[in-house]
């Protein structure tokens, strides 16, 4: 099967969430989505080849959606959401909204991601294999420069499947495939009061039923960082308290039975969690298909992780000792602002 085919029996679902923060969010956002779809009808594999696109909103006008449709140079399809409708939730709605009859596979991406000229071809092409997966992972980075490398080996960090080859264990939301029947069995479930974590615990799921995911490392997409400072820090607080309540998935999935006694010490079995992410992070450095840092950037680069696992993990310790300011429900419908200058 060639991809073009794959292509026209695929949906694209583009969520626009993280593009509602900020002042005079509606018209950045409108200018976010209109720049990335102008890239994406630019694709190697253009968005003409599939059967649908489909955008989840909460209040794009018209005007904004007709843009839309014209730089795609196709019918996009614009499914109105709640403002209280969390990322995870927009990404289930729009699955809902795509043709069952026309559409086998279903790609999932980031309204305010970048992705390379090919994304979209190697996001697919695994699909045409004869023994082809059934969930394909793409790999979501951050900038290249030394923020954003030490940032990705914290954020975007990958960890193979030993139970299969070029398989991973776990995926991002932004930047992943689905065969549409395993989609539709498995989803993204409610996890109250977690930011951004469900899709791991998602990848956590699959590999307990069997279900590898194959890692297309030239499926590329470029994550922005929040637009401020302020929501830089901001989002490690809370990925730090998503911690918390991602602990006890990871025990069940990768630790022995008596040491689940850690996902009921309060801060503790999160911070045994984040510590141990570091020094992943570490050796991930320089590992994650990104330019290299040398020398004193090298050293810059530690010192980020170092510092930006810290804040984490004074979120993973406030949570742990009952001090929870991400909301305890709805947390993933918090916007912060991801708009591109």
């Amino acid at each position: 099967m060639m991809p073009d085919q794959v292509a026209a029996r695929c949906a694209l679902v583009l969520e626009t969430n993280n593009l509602r923060g900020g002042a005079d969010a509606e018209a950045k956002a409108s200018t976010s989505l209109q720049r990335l779809v102008a890239l994406l009808a630019k694709q190697k594999l253009p968005l003409t080849a599939l059967a649908q696109v489909i955008v989840t909103h909460d209040g794009f006008s018209p005007a904004t959606c007709e843009a839309v449709s014209a730089l795609a140079g196709r019918p996009v399809e614009f499914v109105r959401i709640d403002t209280t409708t969390g990322y995870y939730d927009a990404k289930n709605v729009g699955f809902e909204a795509t043709d069952a009859q026309r559409c086998t596979h279903v790609v999932f991406a980031d309204a305010d991601c970048l992705p390379d000229d090919d994304w979209l071809l190697q996001m697919l092409l695994p699909f045409t294999r004869a023994d082809a997966p059934a969930v394909v992972a793409g790999r979501t980075s951050y900038a290249a420069n030394v923020v954003g490398t030490a940032l990705t080996t914290i954020d975007f960090m990958y960890f193979p499947n030993a139970d299969h080859a070029g398989a991973t264990s776990n995926f991002y939301a932004n930047n992943v495939a689905f065969r549409r029947e395993v989609f539709a069995q498995h989803s993204y479930q409610a996890l109250d009061g977690v930011y951004r974590a469900h899709c791991q615990v998602l990848g956590m799921r699959l590999k307990a039923a069997g279900v590898p995911i194959h890692y297309a490392a030239a499926a590329h997409t470029e994550h922005h960082l929040p637009d401020t400072r302020a929501e830089a820090l901001k989002l490690r607080w809370m990925r730090g308290q998503d911690t918390y309540s991602l602990t006890p998935h990871l025990l069940r999935s990768y630790v022995s039975p008596r040491w689940q006694w850690l996902a009921r010490s309060g801060p503790i079995g999160p911070l045994a969690v984040l510590f141990t992410r570091l020094g992943f992070s570490v050796r991930a450095l320089n590992h994650q298909d990104l330019p290299p840092l040398r020398g004193l950037r090298w050293l810059a680069g530690v010192a980020l992780i170092l510092g930006f696992s810290a804040v984490d993990m004074l979120g993973a310790f406030a949570r742990g000792i009952g001090w929870h300011t991400t909301g305890r429900t709805n947390a993933d419908a918090q916007a912060l602002s991801y708009h591109r200058p």
